[in-house]
């Protein structure tokens, strides 16, 4: 079995926690972070169940950006 790091972000919107992979776009919710967590392990798990990801080791930087609107 392969174990991959992957790069989440996790936003609460209303009532739920959205947990998005960064490398790939998937997301998943829960009603905590923790269970947004396991249902994005779940998703990605079913994502990659089929193929092999590409793991291409690349430099990440995330940071905040105050824009005056």
């Amino acid at each position: 079995m392969l174990k991959v790091k992957f790069t989440v972000a996790i936003q609460k919107e209303e009532n739920w926690y959205v947990a998005k992979c960064i490398e790939n776009s998937v997301a998943s919710q829960g009603k905590t972070i923790e269970e947004a967590l396991d249902n994005l392990r779940e998703a990605l798990e079913l994502y990659y169940e089929n193929e092999k990801p590409e793991i291409e080791e690349k430099p990440l930087f995330i940071t905040t950006l105050e824009v005056a609107i």
